[in-house]
């Protein structure tokens, strides 16, 4: 473990120790600072690592975020924190020694990032099943290589497993031909929750930080002594008010990831393009797919790409692909990506374990900013590592590199900044500087959690992994539940440990809009879109009464988090399993078997009573009447609504025949509607017919 800072260093300047600044304190800073040592374009990973490597050399420092924290590639990671198994393999194969340095400072980073966020990071073991006997010692052998690599900051040493061991292990596994399998450990951490922990240790240091404040263009003048424009700060512009303003700063420093080059070439206009992107799509399907605790690599896919298939947050994470993209803001999870993924996953799945299409809950695309080398002669082939740029202007570029190596990257980047620019400040000093909440977080913290605030184990162990040391300021902020117990913390959706007095923390943590505390402050529309969309009028109101929102931004807020979840998240592949764009239809197969058309007809008839050709709400609750179920009408309208189609308010016989179709053949699963109608038929056949006496003559 590393010597904490202050021995080194002595103590670090905090002046928001006890209270952030608000947004709008952040943004009079910027406007009124005369002039900033560095201004940092970017709030991904990269960007507020630098910002908080430049505050901590104490640079004064401003960063600015067109969106907000995270919103770009770092929060659609595979949320792995590694050196990188397959890096290492081309470097033994290849005798690359670049490669091998890359995967070296990977896993040294990897050990610190465990060490200043314990809370939002932990090691994880992976399991590669191994299927044939030649590929046990080969694989063996690399993994052992990865943990002599790693040295004294080896999380845990790999093991082998025999067929047994493995299987009991990961029972879900396919047995066919199994011959045994390695487990070899890597770090997992919640990524957009730790770049917002990287930003606001830069701001509680002192750092002037922004979300929602894009560049319009860069500020230049004319040096004195070379007669050269140099890069003196940018014009910015508040996207939620649409106020411009200049930040003036001896150094900018572009973080942009995906965009790199737009910045580039605000800086020069014939600067060519270096950001070559790859889209890598990720899934999420429930988490009775993997063990609580043991991911699986699948090392060699049918198109020899690396698929991880991981536990997190209490579900699965599968992923991801690698496919050439154009650079999007909004990247969009492409539904043969969706397909390929689970196909693979049912390649090493027993075929006990059905892998229905119908249990992606939500699926994203992430961009991967590969670059080509400016400073390389040959400018085609595409960097493997990060590039640092100083142009002729000034303007500092970072780009490429992976999330694990962040701190690194943004280190590399300041000692050019410093050096171009002759700033001062001494040496980095992030290495083992605690990030926001680690302080004072322990692996008991949840347990005073309970105590003190009688919140449910459950939330109490989510805040403390999500929150850390603050998870007390958001305890505090709970409102009382009015039962028994728990006696503070209303849930947001039942299934999830998520709290409403999250979304008012997350106000102090500069959400903005509804989407940042679905997608970035909660992960909630990450695990589950359905789940993230039922929250979302509850997180607009309370958001709404904190930042006086007007009906009309609060229907604008909806509507645009609403979007978010259809198109960015995976809703809308989701959504269209159910309609008659992928033509789902009963297929020729089923339709020979009239027994089962029969069967789906007489279960919704016995709900549409009149034979009317539909049922609504009224038809459905009669029936729980008969059977003694009570259901919110709420409720039964949101389960109606998720069939209902043609969104006329009632669900027709096609409609139910092309649900039930579609949960045949695992292409929705978790229907309530089906399930209820099953379970309901169930208990009318048990009960057998209600007399006219009982039932009170009919109506």
């Amino acid at each position: 473990h590393l010597m904490p800072l202050n021995c080194l260093w002595g103590e670090l300047k905090q002046p928001f120790k006890d209270e952030l600044p608000t947004r709008q304190a952040q943004l009079s800073t910027l406007q009124d600072t005369e002039e900033f040592d560095v201004l940092v374009v970017g709030g991904g990973a990269t960007g507020s690592g630098c910002a908080l490597d430049a505050v901590t050399r104490n640079l004064k420092t401003a960063l600015v975020e067109r969106n907000d924290f995270s919103s770009g590639t770092s929060s659609r990671s595979t949320k792995l924190i590694h050196g990188g198994v397959r890096y290492l393999q081309k470097a033994i194969m290849k005798l690359d020694y670049e490669q091998y340095m890359m995967v070296k400072e990977a896993l040294h980073e990897r050990s610190n990032l465990l060490d200043i966020a314990p809370h939002l990071s932990a090691p994880l073991p992976i399991m590669l099943p191994v299927y044939k006997w030649w590929q046990l010692p080969y694989y063996w052998a690399g993994i052992k290589m990865y943990d002599l690599v790693a040295g004294g900051q080896c999380l845990k040493s790999s093991y082998v497993l025999s067929k047994n061991k493995a299987l009991e292990l990961f029972p879900m596994l396919k047995k066919d031909k199994l011959v045994g399998a390695i487990v070899y450990y890597d770090g997992q951490h919640n990524d957009a929750r730790m770049n917002l922990a990287i930003a606001l240790t830069a701001a509680r240091h002192g750092a002037a930080i922004a979300n929602y404040t894009e560049v319009v263009h860069l500020l230049k003048k004319t040096d004195a002594g070379t007669g050269k424009e140099k890069v003196c700060g940018a014009r910015c512009r508040d996207v939620i008010t649409g106020n411009e303003f200049d930040v003036r700063a001896k150094c900018v420093i572009n973080a942009t990831g995906p965009f790199t080059d737009s910045l580039r070439k605000m800086d020069d206009g014939k600067n060519t393009n270096i950001c070559q992107p790859s889209a890598g799509v990720h899934i999420v399907i429930p988490g009775y797919y993997s063990p609580d605790n043991m991911g699986l690599l699948d090392p060699a896919t049918s198109d020899g790409r690396v698929i991880f298939f991981l536990p997190w947050e209490k579900m699965t994470i599968a992923g991801t692909t690698d496919t050439p993209t154009d650079i999007t803001a909004h990247p969009i999870p492409r539904e043969e990506d969706i397909n390929f993924i689970l196909n693979e996953v049912r390649n090493y799945l027993s075929p006990d374990v059905e892998v229905r299409r119908g249990d992606v809950l939500a699926a994203w695309s992430g961009i991967r900013p590969l670059v080509t080398d400016p400073n390389s002669k040959d400018t085609q082939s595409i960097c493997r590592n990060h590039i640092v740029n100083v142009s002729d202007s000034g303007l500092v570029t970072i780009a490429g590199g992976k999330w694990t190596t962040y701190r690194s990257m943004a280190e590399e980047t300041l000692d050019a900044a410093v050096a171009a620019h002759r700033l001062g400040g001494g040496p980095s000093k992030t290495v083992g500087l605690v990030l926001e909440g680690g302080q004072d977080w322990s692996p008991t913290l949840y347990i005073r959690l309970v105590q003190d605030y009688g919140l449910e184990n459950e939330v109490a162990q989510h805040l403390a992994a999500t929150y850390g040391g603050k998870a007390f300021d958001v305890a505090k902020m709970a409102r009382v539940t009015g039962k028994r117990w728990p006696i503070v913390g209303n849930r947001l959706v039942s299934e999830f440990p998520y709290i409403e007095s999250e979304v008012r923390y997350a106000v102090k943590e500069y959400a903005c809009t509804a989407i940042d505390v679905i997608a970035r402050r909660t992960r909630l529309g990450f695990l589950n879109v359905q789940a993230a969309d039922e929250a979302l009028p509850r997180i607009v109101d309370i958001m709404g009464k904190m930042l006086d929102w007007s009906d009309k931004k609060r229907t604008e807020e909806l509507e645009a988090a609403k979007k978010f979840l259809y198109l960015e998240m995976g809703y809308r592949s989701r959504s269209e399993q159910l309609t008659g764009t992928t033509e789902i239809t009963l297929d020729t197969q089923e339709v020979a078997n009239s027994v089962l058309i029969d069967r789906y007809t007489n279960r919704f008839h016995k709900f549409d009573k009149d034979s009317k050709g539909f049922i609504t709400t009224v038809d459905v609750q009669r029936v729980l009447q008969n059977i003694s179920v009570q259901i919110d009408e709420n409720a039964l309208h949101e389960i109606l609504n998720e069939v209902d189609l043609n969104k006329n308010g009632q669900v027709e016989l096609n409609e139910f025949l092309q649900l039930m179709s579609a949960v045949k053949k695992g292409q929705v699963s978790d229907s309530r509607l089906a399930i209820l109608m099953k379970t309901a038929e169930e208990s009318l056949d048990l009960r057998g017919p209600v007399t006219v006496d009982r039932s009170g003559g009919g109506v």
